[in-house]
């Protein structure tokens, strides 16, 4: 992977997402050069200081954009507005990646993140994508489940994935994340759900993480049954899974208890997560996605003590005739070099779910690259391996 910052796995792997997900390397050179000065953190002080120098960089790239945006867009150019405006959002996500949830400038920068995507898709700064965005709202439990429909030009009956997110990012990163894109080119519509734990659905609705993630998966099919337009443009027989990370755990459980679903992608393994979230939980020199991690955990889990982390942590397994009971295909895409999942816990996905009619095991190589964690070194890799796949199990006319 390439690193931008020596040592620095976290700020690393947050510069590649940027880069990524439609950033351009000069204006994130712009905001990162200051920090490379930056001393290695010493305390939780010193930890929580750098983080605040992060926001401002990436904050103040994200305002520039969304000036340059605003002045395009009263000025008439509208598709220059709205591919400025999507990076404006890009950047917000990045700026309040590293903030504690107790700084409400981690909520302002969300909430700048979610208005600049709207903008910019409806200025059109999605086109050429090839993909219609509807920003709707998954009835759940009392609530709704902040969400977007994408649905690639002239939908016709086509198959849909329904995309959960992990530990870290929500339903905008992750339709910037390349296989959202994958799979519009591929006639395949995504529904990106900001299930409990994630995105708006933590941040607005104070829903934590939960390891029943049936519960939002059916929510988001019985939304996707009830659309009395849907059926024009989604086949609801042809109905998937993928989740990303800790979505490794959740696309299996789901898959598990929710028979509707007609495959299954784990993006990145998690057999049992006290292996994963667990080994690093115990180990601060571990590899890990945030910079404060265990601040974030607690509130992701929505536990007031690490021992009480732990337990929710070591809850989420595919263990106990969990995976036994998965009876759709399953793909299983892990990177060869993954710091955050032993690769072992792919394999014994894979060996436990023998209900299932399929099960395909993609490890990535260095030889063709996405070998880091969710292919963060490299996403179109993955994301088009993965979309071929569910392209070939749902019959989509795009393959």
């Amino acid at each position: 992977m390439f690193e931008y910052f020596e040592g620095n796995y976290p700020w690393n792997m947050a510069v590649m997402m940027a880069a990524q997900s439609g950033g351009e390397l000069s204006e994130i050179d712009s905001a990162c050069r200051p920090l490379r000065a930056l001393p290695r953190p010493a305390d939780r002080h010193a930890l929580a200081a750098a983080q605040v120098v992060w926001w401002e960089a990436w904050h103040g790239l994200a305002e520039r954009l969304r000036h340059l945006a605003r002045r395009d867009h009263e000025s008439g150019a509208n598709l220059s507005a709205g591919r400025k405006m999507l990076r404006a959002c890009v950047y917000f996500i990045m700026a309040e990646r590293f903030l504690s949830h107790r700084d409400p400038r981690k909520l302002d920068s969300y909430e700048a993140s979610v208005a600049a995507f709207r903008d910019g898709i409806a200025w059109g700064g999605n086109r050429g994508r090839g993909d219609r965005v509807q920003i709707v709202g998954i009835p759940y439990e009392g609530v709704e489940l902040p969400a977007l429909l994408v649905l690639p030009e002239g939908a016709a009956h086509v198959p849909c994935m329904i995309q959960f997110d992990g530990f870290d990012v929500g339903k905008e990163q992750s339709y910037f994340c390349d296989v959202t894109a994958a799979f519009t080119r591929r006639g395949i519509a995504t529904l990106i759900v900001d299930h409990p734990g994630v995105g708006g659905a933590i941040r607005h609705l104070h829903l934590p993480a939960i390891k029943e993630a049936e519960r939002p998966a059916a929510a988001a099919l019985d939304w996707l049954e009830r659309r009395a337009d849907i059926d024009t443009c989604i086949d609801l027989g042809r109905i998937g899974i993928i989740a990303p990370s800790l979505g490794g755990y959740y696309a299996p459980r789901a898959a598990a208890f929710e028979h509707r679903l007609a495959c299954c992608v784990a993006w990145g393994a998690r057999w049992d997560n006290d292996g994963s979230h667990g080994r690093i939980l115990r180990n601060p020199e571990g590899a890990r996605s945030i910079a404060d991690w265990v601040d974030h955990a607690m509130w992701y889990y929505g536990t007031d003590t690490v021992e009480a982390t732990a337990a929710a942590i070591a809850a989420m397994n595919l263990d106990h005739g969990v995976a036994e009971r998965i009876r759709c295909p399953l793909l299983v895409a892990v990177g060869a070099h993954d710091r955050q999942v032993p690769i072992e816990q792919a394999h014994l996905t894979i060996a436990r779910a023998t209900a299932s009619p399929r099960r395909d095991l993609r490890i990535f190589t260095e030889e063709e690259g996405g070998v880091e964690h969710c292919g963060v070194d490299n996403f179109s890799i993955q994301a088009d391996a993965m979309a071929d796949w569910c392209a070939e199990i749902l019959g989509a006319d795009g393959r």
